[in-house]
């Protein structure tokens, strides 16, 4: 039995549309693949240098003031830097529970006395295009409310991303901070804001801190074509 010409007429245009949503559907897993991908480190601690005093950070030597570092709170500290990069969607990043998985079967000490080395050879292993990681100096919880306190929190931490293609460091973020009140310092009226006009925690510090830092990092495009 033949089809009639309105028959094949009707094909006709079925095939193309059905074609093109095929073609519509893969575009957004086609750019998923084509993201760069991307390791994030478990933050570790400096344990060099003397409470209250100066530590050089071993990525890249900056200073900062070391402090009081609440247990557990690295691990606050790479779940937040996890979620804000993974929100960006501009990486594709390797998973949380893989990359705790690997890095639990290494020696800390050798990332610690050898990070730089050390974090290149984990993510040449991971076979992705950059690593992320990142030293905590202080993380000092407030002792009070959000309406007053006897001590303000105080946060200190930096981040180092580098290119495995070439081993190069090509962006670091850094926050060093212990919160303020406006009468101290109305140039920073704007910050006083950001942080809810209130006395915040050590980890809504962190975060607020690792939100501002996170703005400057340059595009992936950017970071793989720089030298």
């Amino acid at each position: 039995m033949k089809k009639s010409p309105k028959g094949w007429l009707r094909w006709g245009f079925l095939l193309p549309a059905l074609v093109l949503g095929l073609a519509i559907s893969w575009v957004p897993e086609a750019r998923a693949e084509q993201k760069t991908s991307l390791a994030i480190l478990p933050f570790l601690i400096e344990r060099g240098g003397d409470p209250g005093r100066g530590a050089a950070c071993p990525f890249c030597k900056g200073v900062y003031r070391k402090g009081e570092i609440l247990p557990g709170s690295q691990n606050t500290l790479t779940l937040l830097l996890y979620q804000k990069v993974e929100t960006m969607g501009t990486f594709k990043v390797v998973p949380l529970e893989k990359m705790e998985e690997v890095f639990s079967k290494r020696d800390k000490r050798f990332f610690e006395e050898r990070p730089i080395p050390s974090s290149i050879q984990l993510g040449k292993e991971l076979n992705v295009g950059f690593i992320l990681a990142g030293f905590l100096f202080r993380f000092e919880e407030r002792i009070g409310s959000s309406l007053g306190v006897e001590r303000p929190a105080s946060v200190g931490f930096d981040v180092h991303l580098f290119r495995l293609r070439d081993e190069k460091m090509v962006w670091q973020g850094k926050f060093d901070e212990t919160q303020r009140p406006l009468s101290e310092n109305l140039l920073k009226i704007g910050s006083f804001f950001r942080r809810k006009a209130q006395w915040l925690t050590a980890e809504e510090l962190a975060s607020v801190g690792m939100d501002e830092m996170l703005r400057r990092l340059p595009g992936p495009m950017e970071l793989e074509e720089g030298r």
